[in-house]
């Protein structure tokens, strides 16, 4: 058999018929073997970082590992930003790359390069991906294709990446008579049993009288989100959310108490601070969640960590009890045994911090006009997958948009790139076979604007939303608090094109909206199809701003715009920190 038609068998064979890319010609002999085959389509994208981006929507919504071809040299350094996305976030994905003829490669001659394009990408991605291999021989492309797949889907899951070169693609091979990586020890050594530490769990629970579940992650990357809530809702827990553990959990479980940290909701905050215990699940517990000053933070809690990455577990802060586990397996022990415990007056004082603290009112008791936006989009929901890019619009996502069961929003965590959503919509899209939505700033939205012309060739029913304030506000916020309120790069030589003639020149219907009034009534109208749409969403204040938000060295329960002390004093149940 031709190796690039393995290849192709070989994913047809994991139930991948989805695939992503962008050719050149050290891909060329793949893309003519999935043009013979039927039973695989790639979705040739306008960039390899849009491709790979896709690929990643792709698997967060399947949880098969999410492919990309890409030739050598550009194509694949073009691959990096997504490689590094899918590494700090924990997604499956299998990265092939097009290289050079084995004879024009210049292996270790002191030279810079031989083959046209030729390019170490195996070297300058192995820093961020699980494994990263060259199949320079023929006889060893069975082992390493079967190797890199599980190892992008075993334990943490995570890229790999295969560079084959031209040569290898075009040679042939009986590969039944080629040597399996499950045959050989290698794949024996990477099974392993983990210790639960059920009962000592179930100790620490029971002794608790304001236990919290803090999620993360790793909740949806192992598909426990089941389970999880199997054991919130058994015992009434309280349960919190990291930035991308929020599609873990609904927002219709009444003891959902809001996203934690940096730009977490007040009352979910205040929830943390004052909580005896929390069971923190497939989160690492970066300073985004526990702010900077690690020494305030859960100062009379228990803390229990449950990670699949041992090297995760009290890597940040300090853990009463460490817990190496897959978190559906932990949770799927815990779910067997019975707590005996009663969180009726801690949920009541949390229920006074739910409903006092608004993520769409100020403590000015002022709307906070885009997070009023996010919240009425979702209203509009029902089970689309939310694709969200990164700036001030991806932290008033995670403070209101509603989420609903089953629902699933997608961000860029770890690698925080802007350009992410609207690439990453393509793949969740055609995994979901659904309408899907993108939120999305002005200034990510330009960074991968080309694959526009995807979403119009496929005639793909995703709904983009760009919420626009005309510069980039995330930084800009920074300026203003530490840099003088001089802002180059963020608002001064910077600006923002007619999103609505671009979207209109790629084919695709748009609108602008600046009357926040009629929103409600723009939005029945936008809903109301499937098809393809750019909605330009004009703030009618430009110097937006995300609250609250947590100050460098403030405790978790301080945040600005600051509450009066004795207020803030007042609300917490645990000794508040004196000035």
């Amino acid at each position: 058999m031709k190796i690039s038609d393995y290849v192709i068998e070989f994913l047809l064979e994991k139930n991948i018929d989805k695939v992503f890319g962008y050719i050149g010609g050290a891909v060329a002999h793949i893309y003519h073997s999935i043009d013979k085959n039927d039973k695989i389509e790639i979705i040739n994208c306008i960039h390899e970082q849009g491709a790979s981006f896709a690929a990643e929507g792709y698997s967060r919504i399947t949880g098969k590992s999410g492919v990309t071809f890409a030739t050598s040299g550009p194509g694949a350094t073009n691959l990096i930003t997504s490689i590094g996305s899918c590494y700090f976030d924990s997604v499956p994905t299998l990265f092939i790359t097009g290289q050079v003829n084995t004879y024009e490669y210049k292996y270790d001659k002191p030279v810079r390069q031989i083959g046209f394009q030729e390019t170490d990408i195996v070297s300058i991605v192995k820093p961020i991906v699980k494994y990263a291999v060259m199949v320079d021989k023929v006889e060893n492309i069975r082992y390493e294709l079967e190797k890199a797949y599980f190892i992008s889907q075993h334990a943490r899951k995570g890229p790999v990446l295969v560079d084959i070169p031209m040569d290898v693609q075009r040679n042939e091979a009986d590969i039944d008579s080629l040597k399996s990586f499950f045959d050989g020890e290698e794949y024996q050594q990477l099974n392993v049993q983990n210790d639960y530490h059920i009962d000592e769990v179930i100790d620490m629970l029971n002794s608790s009288k304001r236990p919290v579940v803090l999620i993360g992650g790793g909740v949806r990357i192992s598909n426990a989100q089941h389970e999880l809530f199997k054991f919130l809702k058994k015992y009434n827990l309280p349960v919190v959310y990291s930035l991308m553990g929020k599609d873990a959990i609904s927002e219709e479980y009444e003891c959902n108490m809001g996203l934690i940290g940096s730009y977490g909701n007040r009352y979910g905050n205040l929830t943390l601070a004052n909580s005896d215990l929390i069971l923190v699940l497939g989160s690492r517990l970066d300073t985004r969640q526990t702010g900077t000053n690690l020494d305030t933070f859960a100062r009379e809690a228990t803390i229990i960590q449950v990670d699949i990455d041992k090297h995760e577990l009290g890597s940040k802060i300090k853990v009463d009890l460490e817990i190496c586990s897959d978190v559906k397996e932990f949770l799927e022990k815990i779910n067997t045994q019975s707590l005996n415990i009663d969180t009726k007056e801690w949920l009541n004082h949390l229920y006074m911090y739910k409903n006092r603290f608004s993520s769409i009112i100020g403590i000015d008791n002022n709307e906070k006009v885009p997070n009023l936006v996010v919240s009425k989009i979702a209203k509009f929901l029902k089970d689309e997958v939310v694709c969200v890019d990164v700036g001030q619009h991806q932290m008033w996502t995670a403070q209101s948009l509603n989420t609903k069961s089953m629902q699933r929003v997608l961000f860029s965590g770890g690698m925080g790139a802007m350009g992410f959503a609207l690439p990453c919509s393509i793949g969740a899209c055609i995994a979901s076979g659904k309408r899907t939505i993108v939120i999305a700033g002005d200034g990510g939205i330009q960074m991968n604007i080309q694959e526009l012309e995807v979403i119009k060739r496929r005639n793909l029913p995703i709904k983009i939303f760009v919420l626009n304030n005309k510069n980039l506000g995330m930084v800009r916020q920074f300026q203003e608090l530490y840099f003088d309120k001089r802002y180059l790069g963020t608002v001064d030589d910077y600006s923002v094109p007619d999103l609505v003639a671009i979207a209109k020149a790629y084919g695709i219907d748009s609108k602008l909206i600046t009357d926040m009034n009629t929103l409600d009534k723009e939005l029945e109208i936008i809903f109301s199809s499937d098809k393809p749409e750019l909605i330009n969403i004009e703030f009618p204040v430009q110097m937006t701003t995300v609250e609250p938000k947590l100050i460098v060295n403030k405790p978790i329960e301080d945040m600005h715009p600051f509450l009066d002390k004795k207020d803030l004093h007042s609300l917490m149940i645990i000794k508040p920190l004196e000035e």
